[in-house]
């Protein structure tokens, strides 16, 4: 069992019990619920640089990036670097992410947020919007092509953004749909953990230009940006190389600096 299958397997557990405890109609009734959001799709595609900056404690394949630092100065620091949008993880048990994160991210800054998580039921998005968000990430490997339509066409109704990630060919055959904003290429390897930037290179020609295209994992320097730019990438979802310094922002801005 590879990694993410165990994810998934914990995931509907943890959806399982929250759904046990918090209705739909006390989400639906929180404060933020009900506030307009911002398109991260709009901002990469005006945008210079097409920075997704995350806050990422841990991962699986790291373990600890980064336990000493809080979330709103992290967020209200990539705000003030310029960055397109924030990611936000929100798995507690193999990233050592929060919901309550994303509100507190929220509360800091002003830029579209992502909701990055393992989404298997429409429940979670609505928790998405009920904390803030602006954007969920749908991840195609743990999703049929009926999951997908469905989850996708629920965030619209809801005027979340959504972002699908895909990690290779059969992958995203099988996710391209009206209901999507934004197509993102994960460069890791999920059985080996290996990063390459090829696979952004070979999908890209396959991604309809109606979508913004967005890579992810591995992306550690503007060279690497500068390599994915004549592919039509607009958007660069970078989380270890900023969230392993002490000042995640203040290296979000040196990084966007040094690019523009």
């Amino acid at each position: 069992m590879d990694i993410l299958e165990k994810i998934v397997i914990d995931k509907r557990k943890e959806v399982d019990s929250v759904k046990s405890i918090i209705p739909v109609s006390q989400l639906e009734n929180s404060v933020l619920f009900s506030r307009e959001t911002i398109s991260l799709a709009n901002a990469l595609k005006n945008s210079n640089s097409g920075i997704i900056a995350e806050h990422k404690r841990r991962s699986p394949s790291k373990s600890i990036i980064n336990n000493s630092l809080n979330v709103q100065d992290v967020a209200t620091g990539y705000e003030k670097a310029g960055v397109c949008g924030m990611s936000v993880l929100t798995d507690g048990k193999y990233f050592g992410g929060a919901l309550n994160d994303l509100l507190l991210a929220r509360a800091s800054a002003k830029i579209p947020l992502l909701r990055k998580e393992f989404i298997i039921d429409e429940y979670q998005i609505l928790e998405a919007k009920a904390h803030g968000a602006d954007v969920i990430l749908l991840i195609a490997a743990i999703l049929t092509k009926q999951e997908i339509k469905q989850f996708s066409e629920f965030a619209k109704s809801l005027q979340l953004d959504v972002l699908l990630e895909v990690h290779n060919e059969e992958e995203l055959h099988k996710s391209i749909m009206p209901s999507l904003d934004m197509l993102g290429v994960n460069n890791r390897n999920l059985k080996t953990f290996e990063v390459s930037l090829e696979t952004s290179k070979t999908l890209s020609a396959l991604i309809p230009n109606d979508f913004v295209k967005v890579s992810e994992s591995g992306i550690s320097s503007v060279d690497a940006i500068k390599t994915l730019q004549p592919y039509g990438y607009k958007g660069f979802l970078i989380g270890e190389n900023f969230m392993k310094t002490n000042n995640p922002g203040e290296s979000a801005t040196h990084f966007i600096n040094n690019l523009v």
